[in-house]
């Protein structure tokens, strides 16, 4: 197995040696700029990943969207959450090109700010992403959602791996928040459940279970 993933680790290296953590300051910076001019009792949030079985906040409303111009992609490497820095894994981001199919989360307007902030400790501990005010498409009609975008600049930015190396990186890699195949699969399932159509990453959980059996989130 070690010889299998040898080749898909040297792809991180530059992402292991500049990997730092950002500072309470830089995380609050950037949630009050975000914030700032919000109309409180409209603030959709897009979720596209753990966001969609795991929110973590409060919401007086959900539906399902579509955000066009970005796809769903396992192309961040994972060196806290769902990996390490010696072997670190892959959770999603909002790759360019295509189209995403989730859900947009209306947070409720008491308690913004304190979501906000525990949402942006959650998403953006290393800066990776870019947070970014989108229009989003639901049968209610169009919503303004804010949305992670990955960076493509960002040394975090996994790119160029095959089927076969996003698998055994995937199934080699635990963080502080478990298994890396666990997030996956779970991912997988409340797609499902939602019926929201993501073949590339069905196709993945399904190898992945093979090896990796795990239950649907409760």
């Amino acid at each position: 197995m070690a010889e299998l993933i040898r080749n898909p680790l040297q792809k991180a290296l530059d992402h292991i040696r500049q990997f730092r953590l950002w500072t309470d300051e830089e995380v609050e910076s950037s949630m009050q700029q975000n914030l700032a001019g919000t109309d409180p009792d409209n603030v959709w949030v897009f979720g596209y990943g753990s966001l969609i079985w795991r929110p973590e906040f409060e919401f007086d409303e959900c539906r399902i969207a579509t955000l066009h111009g970005y796809h769903r992609a396992l192309c961040l490497w994972s060196s806290v959450n769902r990996g390490t820095p010696e072997r670190p894994g892959l959770v999603f981001g909002l790759d360019e090109g295509g189209k995403c199919e989730g859900k947009v989360f209306k947070l409720r307007p008491d308690a913004l700010e304190q979501e906000f902030r525990a949402l942006w400790k959650r998403e953006m501990v290393s800066g990776a992403y870019i947070p970014t005010w989108t229009h989003c498409d639901t049968n209610q009609g169009k919503v303004r959602a804010l949305a992670f975008i990955m960076d493509r600049e960002n040394h975090a930015y996994a790119k160029d791996l095959t089927f076969e190396e996003t698998l055994q990186i995937i199934l080699n890699a635990t963080g502080q928040n478990g298994p890396c195949p666990e997030y996956v699969i779970e991912t997988a399932h409340a797609l499902s459940d939602a019926n929201i159509q993501d073949h590339a990453l069905f196709k993945l959980a399904d190898t992945l279970k093979k090896t990796y059996p795990v239950k649907p989130a409760t």
